[in-house]
């Protein structure tokens, strides 16, 4: 992968590469950033020139055959490990090897994909996929060889924060002593899901959101977009290369999010001495129980991220807001008085609430009606 496809990060890039040139390669780093800011593709590209011995800043001129096996992700002392769960041909201990190909798939046609993504290509969005032991037993195996071309072996785990805490202890010692020549680059969205003694065992690095200016040079070139329609998704895309994508080919989760949470909101204006509101609402907490965990768990960080895009509106701040509802006759002027300073942090607790009950695998409907009673006693609330 080239320093050059990467969007933006031109600090970061500089940074890793004149590292790299003068031999301070930290044995274990951890890169973190939002999502769609290029982590993944950042470290792909920086094990590549260690491996591949390149030079002046890019990935084209050094080890020609090393470079070419980085194409296609096969070079065989480049190691990942990310978050799987059991599928219909996996049945017991799941583990990395046994989905490269899903992820190489994912790698070629989603370089800033999501945990979401990921699932959604598996076909287990109803699960929720972790790094378990049985990962760190294969992590430890496979750098336990020397390396296949005599360099440096890169493991690379996306998604650390999805480590559980026997995985993590396991790989702790390696970790903070790992083979000769062998660098752990670990990769993650939320820095407070990570064990301490994960992290102050490596280098911490992190990635601001894209400008919006990279996105929209991004979009051009990737998919030969009008300046103006490039500008407008880059300006709705809120720093996420990952969303801006989405948003040209029109399937964004997003749509259906907002579908969703308008029928919601709708409800419960409605809801206030109107029994029919009240089925409705439960109606809507059984349709998206039906669905899985992980696009709960995404519609609900929508939900919390459009309140707090109404906040802003509400308090006079229209340069910090990016959503633009799609929904007819739906207008986000109108809805954003009924979020302010009396509600916005007693919403925000329910919704995370909400989130973290159903990541611990909690009844979907009963948590999902609670929440949809509750968010409709909150909307109701007098600013004073």
């Amino acid at each position: 992968m080239l320093f050059s496809e990467i969007l933006g990060q031109e600090h970061i890039k500089k940074h890793l590469t004149h590292s790299a040139e003068n031999g301070r390669i930290p044995h274990a780093q951890l890169f973190i950033g939002p999502e769609g800011s290029g982590t993944l593709p950042m470290a792909i590209a920086y094990a590549q020139y260690i491996l591949c011995n390149n030079s002046d800043g890019e990935n084209n001129n050094g080890n020609e055959a090393c470079n070419l096996k980085f194409k296609n992700f096969s070079h065989p002392d480049l190691h990942f490990a990310f978050p799987v769960t059991t599928s219909n041909r996996v049945k017991s201990k799941p583990v990395s090897n046994f989905y490269l190909e899903e992820w190489r798939e994912l790698l070629e046609n989603q370089p800033y994909g999501n945990l979401f993504d990921w699932y959604k290509l598996l076909g287990v969005d109803n699960k929720q996929g972790q790094i378990g032991v049985e990962e760190a037993h294969e992590i430890v195996k496979s750098l336990s060889l020397k390396s296949y071309e005599g360099g440096y072996k890169v493991m690379l785990i996306w998604m650390a924060e999805k480590m559980n805490i026997a995985c993590a202890n396991k790989l702790l010692k390696l970790i903070e002593e790992p083979p000769n020549k062998t660098i752990f680059i670990l990769i993650a969205e939320d820095e407070q899901q990570i064990i301490n003694t994960i992290k102050s065992r490596c280098q911490i690095l992190h990635f601001p959101p894209l400008a919006e200016d990279a996105i929209k040079q991004g979009l051009i070139k990737n998919y030969n977009l009008d300046a103006t329609v490039a500008t407008k998704i880059a300006s709705q895309s809120n720093g996420n290369y990952n969303k801006a994508c989405d948003l040209v080919y029109q399937d964004s989760e997003d749509l259906q999010f907002e579908e969703w949470f308008i029928f919601w909101v709708r409800s419960a204006f409605k809801a206030k001495g109107n029994k029919a509101a009240i089925h409705d609402l439960i109606s809507w907490s059984e349709n998206i129980a039906k669905t899985g965990r992980e696009t709960q768990k995404q519609f609900l960080l929508f939900c919390l991220d459009f309140f707090r895009q109404a906040l802003l509106l509400n308090y006079k701040a229209p340069d910090l807001v990016y959503i633009e509802p799609k929904v007819e006759k739906f207008k986000l002027e109108k809805f954003a008085p009924f979020v302010h300073g009396n509600n916005i942090l007693e919403i925000s607790e329910e919704l995370q609430d909400a989130i973290y009950h159903i990541e611990r695998n909690g009844n979907s409907k009963i948590i999902l009606t609670d929440l949809s009673i509750k968010l409709t006693r909150l909307l109701h609330k007098k600013s004073n």
